[in-house]
């Protein structure tokens, strides 16, 4: 399996950053997300592999790097995934080589993943900036979520449970924005990130 190889950066860091973002689903992480990409266009999103097919629409390394399951398990059995997991009968992943390839070169990476993908990271990144996005309220996060008409009743609740486990669980990041409104969310972030690479060192904060 063959990883891009980015051209290198530097400057008066010895090491980039990992940023790691998660929330429920509606918090607004996306959208978070694509303002501070546009703001810092220097920063490497992290495109998360997987062995399903892709949907109409998707494109190879813009919304999944598509590999075949033997690759992926191969990979699993090499240690080259930072964390991984198997939904619905298809994995996922995020690759070590290209989190460990672009830190040594001063490349700051930006890192959209759950709550469980965030623990196996912090086993072997420790020092990543850990930022959790959540919701004012549930009840807030219910009303996005009907809002957007993608989904069934159902499927909404089933969305809500899982905020409330991964809610309970934010104690685990650093970092904690809650979006309540958007503008102000947007700039917060982005002045959080902003504050790390300025000062070189996430061990400041």
């Amino acid at each position: 399996m063959s990883l891009e190889d980015p051209v290198a950066t530097s400057d008066n860091r010895d090491r980039g950053h990992l940023f790691i973002v998660s929330a429920p689903s509606g918090a607004g992480k996306s959208t978070l997300c694509r303002a501070l990409l546009k703001r810092y266009p220097e920063i490497l999103f992290s495109v998360s592999y997987t062995t399903r097919q892709p949907r109409s629409g998707e494109q190879n390394g813009v919304d999944y790097m598509f590999i075949s399951t033997e690759d992926f398990e191969a990979d699993i059995a090499r240690g080259r995934w930072a964390e991984w997991a198997k939904v619905h009968d298809n994995y996922y992943g995020t690759s070590a080589d290209f989190l460990d390839r672009n830190l040594a070169r001063n490349r700051d990476i930006l890192l959209d993943i759950d709550v469980q993908g965030t623990r196996q990271i912090l086993k072997r990144y420790p020092d990543s900036v850990t930022i959790f996005i959540m919701p004012p309220s549930l009840e807030t996060l219910a009303m996005r979520l009907e809002s957007r008409g993608a989904d069934t009743h159902d499927t909404i609740m089933k969305r809500l449970d899982n905020a409330k486990d991964e809610i309970a669980q934010r104690n685990m990041y650093r970092h904690v924005i809650i979006n309540d409104q958007l503008g102000v969310s947007t700039r917060e972030f982005i002045e959080l990130i902003d504050r790390y690479r300025t000062a070189g060192s996430e061990r400041m904060f």
